[in-house]
Parts: structure tokens; sequence; C-alpha cells
């Protein structure tokens, strides 16, 4: 079992900058994938970046050039730093965990607003 506690998300205007960090406790293993999604009002949950223990990242394209993610296999944590923020990046942020044989853990997500 994996939970996930997600931090740092917040009200912040427009060009401003966030960082959340998700925290796991449970077993991660070499082989998992972890990710950031989003979701929000009236749209569905949409893939925003992930990244393998060996540094390996995917970004979605309306993030890329402007977020990081980047991750701690020791302290079992992961980060988005999240720059240039537009009102359109305003969303409930999901950290996720995804094992090599597909099964997911989801953490409770937090709230990101950028003001215009």
């Amino acid at each position: 079992q994996v939970q996930l506690v997600e931090s740092g998300g917040g009200l912040v205007q427009a060009g401003g900058s966030l960082r959340l960090s998700c925290a796991a406790s449970g077993s991660i293993f070499n082989t998992d994938t972890m990710g950031w999604y989003r979701q929000a009002p009236g749209k569905q949950r949409e893939l925003v970046a992930t990244i393998t223990s060996g540094g390996s990242r995917i970004y979605a394209d309306s993030v890329k050039d402007r977020w990081t993610v980047s991750r701690d296999n020791a302290k079992k944590t992961m980060y988005l730093q999240m720059n240039s923020l537009k009102p359109e990046d305003t969303a409930v942020y999901y950290c996720s965990v995804r094992r090599i044989d597909s099964s997911t853990y989801w953490g409770q997500g937090t709230q990101v607003t950028v003001s215009s």
C-alpha cells in the first residue's frame, strides 16, 4: 500500500510560482513511475508530468518549458516547480504512483488557483 500527501497549493497571481510536494509512505519501488495530474472544474483529469526513479520525465505540452518535475527517491518525495503560472492552470493537482503492473495510487489533491 502507498499513501500520498500533496502540499504546496494555494492562490497566486498570474506570472507567479508555486512548488508542490508529494510525500509518499509505504513501499516505493525503483520501477514505480510518479506523476502529477490535474483536474479543472468540468474537465477530465489530465497528465501534467511524470518522472521515473531514473529521472526520465514526460511533460504535457501546456506546461513544458514552464514547469519542472523532480523526485528524491531517498525521501520518497516528488516535487513540481511551477513557474509563469496562468489562470488556465487553475485546478486540483493530484500526485500518483503507478506500479509496473499498472496499479495506481492517488493522493487527495491540492488546489491551485491562479488569478488574472
